[in-house]
């Protein structure tokens, strides 16, 4: 069936990022008076059967040989209501903008991309005589205008007025700042038709940028993007270089080539233009744009940095990111076809304001809900155990989280997997070493470039060496304080950076740092003197943080648990703690690991062991208050109360 194939094909030009934007573009496959063409705000990447919509052809066809009257918004509604009803009986998708385009092509199969070197000629200012030398007759050029109804109106009158020169079909037709459309009587027709095209472009063209990686400054990057993400209310702020994005970004003359918009899709997914600031004005520059465009820009532009995109979502600052990347790429391929030609201003305005591609937009980008949706929440110690499972319930609800550990390699494995089941972006590794400050300050700046910004740092990397007095050496005593209380002060230290800078600029704006403590910081604990002694110290640090940055809105708090009778800590074959105490003789009278689990259950009133569920709880409940600050939160089964 020709709606398979189109499936296939569809999918096929998806997936390649030279020959599409963010899963744009447009295909179509005619069968008798049927047309089935991709609906609006569809990827093409993962389109499956129902991302087409089904259309009568000949009523289709019809819409041109109307006549509408009315200013241009009520012949475009008009159009649209007509589209709509050239539906087949039970299709529900919109068609996309470009349907009446795809109609016009007597061939079977025609399919719409934009790649980087095909716009490098379209958005040239000799593109048009390039494209006359490089194709001759193969090619049609159609000149800037309003996408849509507009548009299909001015390619019909090119189509029929090439086959009267020519007396054959065009299956090529560029579209000044806008694309190419290939059309063929079969996809191998359309797949040779794009191989070749592309080959000549790719032959006529000289420069190419540099897109290699370069070095830059974490810690100066960090003290900028925060104030971005404050002051435009955006979910993340990515930073991103590379060498032609440092050549850019050198200063605004330098960055001409890229201050302004070279398509539609740019406009609707990387804006219209991107901000230029210096690094110590970021806020007032952000304030200029705003008064001169009534919205935040989606890209800015940091003189000596590099860029940084900006979404409410992870998806939506990453196709930002795609797509301001494509136009880099578009502008250094001008170079090759005369030089630059940015859309008329006039048309940019109507871009900006025209209804499909609001439409388009906000069916393409998704958002995220749940109790901690859009929060950028750093988990020490979160490639396994408590931090795996507190990561776990935090992506759930709609969090993007940072897995902290020194086991980068189980972290990573760990990211994957959480963003194969929530989605690209929502889950990131960072090796840390918590004890190490140069570590933690490099976590907690390298989440900020990542994100933006720390909304909840949660510390919860800790080591636990069961011992009496005699059996502990200082050099274990050491290690476990450095890591279960010194390294509470660094992560305060350092997540509590990026939230002052934010608070500054969104005073309203709460945030929280947030201990995993333990009920052995409520209570002495036998032979377990050096991990209670850290413990009861972090509590010292959550009351006195508390007071130091509540006027910053920053909540610090610690959560208690009870025994994870359940997790490797405790039922681990070797060294888990009922081993420990065991050896230790911790539970008088104790033979087995049995008996030892169960004296540690009879201790509490609910006779069971603390899970990660009920740590989640807590943690959601720490974050969602707004009135309690400097708290011990238990939670252990009634067995630790406070007073």
């Amino acid at each position: 069936m020709k709606l398979a194939r189109l499936i296939a094909l569809s999918q096929e030009y998806g997936r390649n990022a030279d020959l599409v934007l963010a899963g744009g573009g447009n295909t179509s496959v005619k069968d008798g008076d049927i047309m089935y063409v991709k609906a609006s705000g569809t990827s093409l990447a993962s389109i499956e059967k129902q991302g087409f919509v089904a259309m009568d052809l000949p009523k289709l066809k019809a819409i041109l040989n109307k006549k509408y009257e009315g200013d241009e918004d009520a012949v475009e509604a008009h159009v649209l209501a007509d589209m709509m009803a050239s539906r087949l009986p039970l299709e529900t998708g919109r068609p996309s903008v470009e349907a009446l385009l795809h109609g016009l092509f007597l061939q079977d199969w025609v399919v719409h991309l934009h790649p980087a070197p095909a716009n490098g000629l379209t958005c040239g200012k000799n593109g048009q005589e390039m494209l006359a030398k490089l194709f001759g007759d193969d090619a049609i050029w159609l000149p800037e205008g309003k996408p849509g109804y507009t548009l299909a109106v001015t390619a019909y009158a090119a189509l029929q007025a090439y086959k009267e020169k020519h007396k054959k079909d065009a299956t090529l037709l560029f579209l000044q700042n806008h694309g190419v459309f290939f059309a063929g009587g079969s996809e191998e027709e359309v797949r040779a038709l794009v191989e070749k095209t592309m080959e000549t472009i790719d032959r006529a063209i000289g420069r190419r940028p540099d897109f290699s990686d370069i070095s830059y400054c974490e810690s100066h990057v960090a003290s900028v993007l925060p104030v971005i993400r404050a002051k435009t209310g955006a979910g993340v702020v990515s930073f991103f270089t590379n060498a032609e994005i440092a050549k850019l970004v050198a200063s605004k003359e330098a960055a001409a080539p890229v201050l302004g918009a070279y398509s539609p899709d740019h406009i609707v997914y990387c804006g219209h233009m991107p901000a230029f600031t210096k690094a110590e004005q970021t806020a007032e520059g952000l304030d200029a744009y705003y008064e001169a465009f009534g919205i935040y820009p989606k890209i800015v532009l940091i003189e000596g940095l590099g860029a940084a995109a900006i979404g409410k979502t992870w998806q939506e600052a990453d196709t930002a990111k795609a797509l301001f990347l494509d136009a880099v790429k578009i502008s250094t391929f001008t170079e090759s076809f005369g030089g630059r030609r940015f859309m008329d201003d006039g048309l940019v305005a109507f871009i900006r304001s025209w209804e499909v591609e609001k439409y388009r937009k906000s069916v393409s980008v998704s958002s995220s809900a749940g109790r901690l949706a859009g929060k950028v929440t750093v988990i020490t110690g979160g490639a396994q155990g408590f931090g795996e499972g507190l990561a776990r319930a935090a992506l759930k609800e709609g969090a993007y989280c940072v897995l902290a550990d020194l086991n980068f390699e189980k972290a990573s494995e760990l990211a994957a997997e959480l963003c194969g089941t929530h989605g690209k972006g929502r889950a990131v590794a960072i090796a840390c070493n918590v004890a190490d400050e140069a570590s933690v300050k490099a976590l907690c700046e390298k989440t900020v470039c990542l994100y933006g910004g720390i909304d909840v740092f949660v510390s919860n990397a800790g080591i636990l060496r069961s011992g009496g007095l005699e059996e502990m050496d200082y050099q274990t005593f050491e290690l476990m304080t450095k890591v279960n209380y010194s390294a509470f002060f660094l992560c305060a230290k350092y997540a509590s950076r990026s939230m002052k800078l934010e608070q500054k600029i969104a005073p309203e704006k709460y945030f929280d740092i947030l201990q995993i403590n333990s009920k052995s910081g409520l209570t002495g604990s036998n032979k377990n003197f050096a991990y209670a002694g850290g413990k009861f110290g972090g509590i010292g640090l959550v009351q006195s943080f508390a007071l130091e940055l509540v006027e910053y809105n920053i909540k610090v708090n610690a959560i208690c648990p009870g025994n994870l009778l359940d997790g490797p800590l405790w039922s681990g074959p070797e060294k888990g703690l009922f081993v420990q105490y065991l050896r230790a003789g911790k539970v008088p009278g104790a033979k087995t690991v049995e008996d030892v689990r169960k004296a540690y259950e009879a201790k509490v009133p609910m006779r069971r062991g603390c899970t990660v569920d009920d740590v989640a709880l807590a943690m959601f409940y720490a974050v969602e208050q707004k009135y309690e600050t400097g708290q011990a939160i238990p939670v252990t089964g009634g067995q630790n109360m406070l007073k």
